[in-house]
This record gives structure tokens, C-alpha cells and sequence, in this order.
């Protein structure tokens, strides 16, 4: 079976101001085939420091993730929901993402099949990377 890259994200919402705009891009990447979603769990630490962890289906259904397609579910251990919480503030919460990039299976695929190992990966922030892209030409 071709396996695409596995990443994470953990995405952390001050005051708790979550809104579910996330839920129609996840969607998007989901229907296109670019991504096939893992799990997701969202993360809530409270005034007094205590955190609740919550699945997908027990999210209000109003803010579109309980409409997701293809979550498998099981891989976030409960070690990686204190290590997602511990990085938030008292009445913050987070989502914790994990996901197959399909769009990259062959090139992982060509690079398993030639003897290649990753060794190293990570992305680069938008905030540090905006300013070198700017000097840039768009894309197109």
C-alpha cells in the first residue's frame, strides 16, 4: 500500500475563540485528495489549568467537523494530548491534527523504492518564511 508523508499540526485558539472556519479547508484538502485526515482531537485547558480532550464527534456539529470524511482515529495517545496542552495558556484550547499527505505518496514511494531515507524534516512558519517570500515572483 502506498503511504504518503504522516504530519501533525497543533493549532492553539486564544480565549477559546474557535469558530470552525478550519472545517470547509480541511474538507476541501479531503475531497481533493490532497490530505486523508487520521485523527483529530480538539484541547481545552481552563481558567484553572485543567485540560479536556475531545473527539471529533463530540464537537458541536455546527462548526463542520463532524461532516469530515475519512478519520480513522486512535493514533493521538493521551501522552500527545499533554504535550499539545502543555503549550497552551489557561483558557485556551487547540486542535491536534494528524494526516497523510496523498499528494506526495509517489514522491515518497520513488524515494523508499531508491534506497532513500528522510532523515530530516519540518516546515518553516508562516511568520519567519512571509518576509523571503515577498522579494519573491508569484507563482503561476
Amino acid at each position: 500500500m502506498t503511504t504518503g508523508p504522516v504530519e501533525y499540526l497543533v493549532v492553539a485558539f486564544p480565549g477559546n475563540e474557535f469558530n470552525g472556519e478550519i472545517a470547509p479547508a480541511l474538507s476541501a484538502l479531503i475531497d481533493s485528495r490532497t490530505i486523508r485526515i487520521l485523527d483529530l482531537i480538539f484541547i481545552g485547558k481552563d481558567e484553572d489549568g485543567s485540560v479536556a480532550a475531545f473527539e471529533i464527534d463530540e464537537v458541536d456539529s455546527g462548526l463542520g467537523f463532524s461532516d469530515l470524511e475519512g478519520e480513522v482515529g486512535g493514533l493521538i495517545s493521551p501522552t500527545d494530548i499533554e504535550h499539545a496542552a502543555s503549550s497552551l495558556e489557561p483558557n485556551m484550547s487547540a486542535a491536534l491534527l494528524i494526516w497523510e499527505d496523498l499528494w506526495a505518496a509517489p514522491l515518497a514511494d520513488a524515494v523508499r523504492g531508491s534506497g532513500g531515507i528522510i532523515v530530516e524534516g519540518a516546515r518553516i512558519p508562516h511568520e519567519l518564511i512571509s518576509p523571503a517570500l515577498a522579494d519573491l515572483p508569484p507563482a503561476g
